[in-house]
């Protein structure tokens, strides 16, 4: 059951994030916060599933990703909402971003793959769904000279 959770968790983080990623194309950053803060809010859920890996004695991987999820999660919030700066602009900040990124998106991938090669595959292709938008969200009109 707790696969299941852990596959569900996977599903919502990248539904959240799809979402986040389009709606700032379309109608800017300010548009989404509400968005971004339900977001954060994973992190009582994924705190849980680490309570629960632990008392049902899950292999820790799941502990060390769901670690590094909320981590990402706090990093996201502590940037965006609380200091409010401009961090993918400055590669000091940026990089441990990024590595928590692509780190919490590795353990969604690998371990919802280890029990499912079908929900693997979802998981998968709704990373690859992320990096389209994400791709697109960031990239910038080009203005006529």
């Amino acid at each position: 059951m707790f696969n299941t959770y852990y596959f569900i968790l996977g599903i919502v983080n990248n539904l959240f994030l799809i979402s986040i990623f389009i709606i700032s194309k379309i109608f800017g950053m300010d548009k989404f916060k509400g968005l971004g803060i339900a977001y954060l809010l994973l992190t009582i859920p994924s705190a849980y599933m680490i309570l629960i890996a632990g008392c049902n004695h899950e292999p820790y991987q799941y502990i060390v990703f769901l670690s590094i999820f909320i981590a990402f999660l706090i990093l996201e919030g502590v940037y965006d909402y609380i200091l409010k700066i401009p961090f993918r602009r400055n590669w000091k900040l940026l990089i441990p971003y990024l590595t928590l990124y692509w780190s919490m998106n590795y353990g969604f991938i690998v371990m919802v793959w280890k029990n499912s090669l079908v929900q693997g595959g979802i998981m998968l292709g709704l990373f690859i769904l992320q990096l389209t938008a994400n791709l697109i969200s960031h990239t910038r009109k080009k203005t006529a000279v």
